[in-house]
């Protein structure tokens, strides 16, 4: 019978986040394989079900310690409205079936966030807003089956580097030739 599986990786700091994930992963399957069961990291299998995702947590240390109050965060809300396609974009094959606005989803057209908002693409922990920004942030855009590193370096690009020094157009170029590679390249045999 089908069921979902929640579970949690972290905290993790830097690319160590997708070396967890990634390592995670392949545990979950390891042993699923011993016990005859089957994993999908597919974001949306059966239409009447939430579907699967990679909420992604994150924090600086400036929100750690609370010293840039809740404009902090609304700052970095509006950044991430401005590069909510690009992000969308990287954030899981087929993550438009689940990002529909239903489900406790956002919608894959529509950057939105509220504090303890779970059908928002952010939300703001009420915690966090009660303590003026003392906390993270939480992305529930992300599809389960993203490319983690993509994901983080996101974020973090936009949450934290200059619009006029982002890193994140190369990035997305690098990224979108390999996925156009992987559907299109013959497999080499040896």
């Amino acid at each position: 019978m089908p069921g979902q599986w929640e579970y949690q990786v972290g905290p993790c700091t830097g690319v160590a986040v997708g070396d967890e994930l990634l390592m995670s992963r392949y545990l979950l399957s390891r042993v699923a394989e011993d016990y005859g069961v089957s994993v999908s990291y597919a974001p949306k299998l059966f239409p009447d079900w939430n579907g699967s995702g990679c909420h992604t947590n994150f924090s600086t240390e400036i929100m750690r310690n609370g010293s840039g109050g809740m404009e902090y965060i609304l700052d970095m809300m509006k950044r991430l409205a401005k590069n909510h396609k690009l992000h969308c974009d990287a954030y899981g094959d087929d993550n438009q079936k689940r990002l529909t606005g239903h489900h406790e989803t956002s919608s894959v057209e529509t950057f939105s966030f509220g504090v303890g908002n779970r059908a928002a693409s952010f939300r703001i922990p009420t915690q966090v807003a009660a303590d003026n920004g003392k906390g993270y942030i939480e992305d529930r855009r992300p599809a389960s089956n993203i490319d983690p590193y993509v994901v983080s370096s996101l974020i973090f690009d936009t949450t934290t580097i200059d619009a006029e020094k982002t890193l994140a157009g190369p990035m997305m170029s690098h990224f979108n030739a390999w996925k156009e590679w992987r559907t299109t390249a013959d497999i080499q045999l040896a």
